[in-house]
């Protein structure tokens, strides 16, 4: 994927930088926005008039501390990510990130392009508590944390992956559930079912005392959102 330079960046103190494109509207700029500063605890991050993210200035309320140092990091980093909106797009399932390359030669820094599926976060249902762990601001902090710490997603049914356990220990500093597969699951009997529908769910916990666990679900048609394919190259793996 082809970009063109963000001129503003050179005027960072920092190399790296976040930015929407401009496809984003403010609407879901705003939402996004709000739904990081919940995560992070940063009260005042925003994205400006030109997209980047900005981490304000004030003291974080609350929010997680590792995510807090991820997008530090990401900032730090020398790399650029571009957030992108991949709304009813048939190749992205919530969010991914995929290498991006500069138009000019002048401009060397690594860059990537997170993808971003908002519609498909439309389509989700099920526990209050796992409908918060599971948003856009938590899939943006998934596919930042592939780039600045090189994670890797889970290649097997009932693990959550690298990359997820490090999300899961900010889900956790939020005091929200943790996500307990990388992969989703076919309810009973929906995968042989006549109808078009495709109820598909993720499970979350959250520890109540020292053996007491509650359990939430994130609900989901993938006949709408997508992702039947991969699920069935897991099982034919599996």
């Amino acid at each position: 994927m082809l970009l063109t330079p963000f001129p503003l960046m050179a005027a960072e103190s920092h190399r790296g930088a976040i930015v929407c494109r401009g496809e984003i509207s403010e609407a879901r700029r705003v939402e996004l926005a709000h739904q990081l500063q919940l995560i992070t605890g940063w009260s005042d991050l925003n994205f400006d008039r030109q997209g980047s993210l900005r981490v304000g200035q004030n003291s974080p309320a609350a929010g997680s501390r590792l995510a807090r140092n991820l997008i530090a990091s990401a900032l730090l980093s020398g790399k650029v990510l571009i957030l992108e909106d991949a709304s009813n797009r048939a190749d992205v399932v919530f969010a991914r990130v995929v290498p991006g390359r500069w138009k000019t030669t002048s401009e060397n820094r690594a860059v990537f392009v997170v993808l971003i599926d908002f519609a498909d976060f439309e389509h989700l249902m099920g526990d209050r508590q796992a409908l918060a762990a599971f948003n856009a601001g938590w899939s943006v902090l998934h596919e930042v944390d592939h780039v600045v710490t090189d994670s890797a997603d889970s290649a097997a049914v009932g693990h959550t992956g690298e990359c997820e356990d490090h999300i899961n220990e900010m889900r956790r500093e939020c005091h929200l559930p943790a996500r307990m597969d990388y992969f989703f699951r076919f309810f009973p009997n929906s995968e042989q079912s006549d109808f078009q529908t495709r109820l598909v769910r993720l499970a979350f916990e959250q520890s109540e005392g020292s053996k007491k666990h509650r359990r939430f679900w994130v609900i989901w048609d993938a006949s709408q959102v997508g992702g039947l394919e991969s699920a069935k190259q897991v099982a034919t793996l599996r």
